[in-house]
């Protein structure tokens, strides 16, 4: 186990508090866990892709940030009322 695993580990752990705000809690709530979500999956997708050592899985992280940010504008249209 390398030091960019361990992190990885420790990255992982701070998605608990981001689920318990996407599951339990105001529009305005769920919308900030769900992007403060997406910025530690990309953070965890990076560091594996480093710590393993797959430099071609660093596309996958680009996806998914893309993605997480275009499904954070349209939760965030289709909440326009509740927001």
């Amino acid at each position: 186990m390398n030091l960019w695993l361990a992190a990885c580990v420790g990255i992982s752990l701070t998605l608990v508090p981001c689920a318990f705000m996407c599951l339990r809690g105001s529009s305005e709530r769920r919308l900030v866990g769900f992007e403060m979500t997406s910025l530690l999956l990309t953070l965890l997708l990076v560091a594996l892709t480093i710590g393993f050592g797959r430099q071609p899985f660093i596309d996958i992280a680009l996806a998914v940030a893309i993605f997480t940010y275009s499904g954070g504008l349209i939760y965030a249209r289709s909440m326009e009322k509740h927001l």
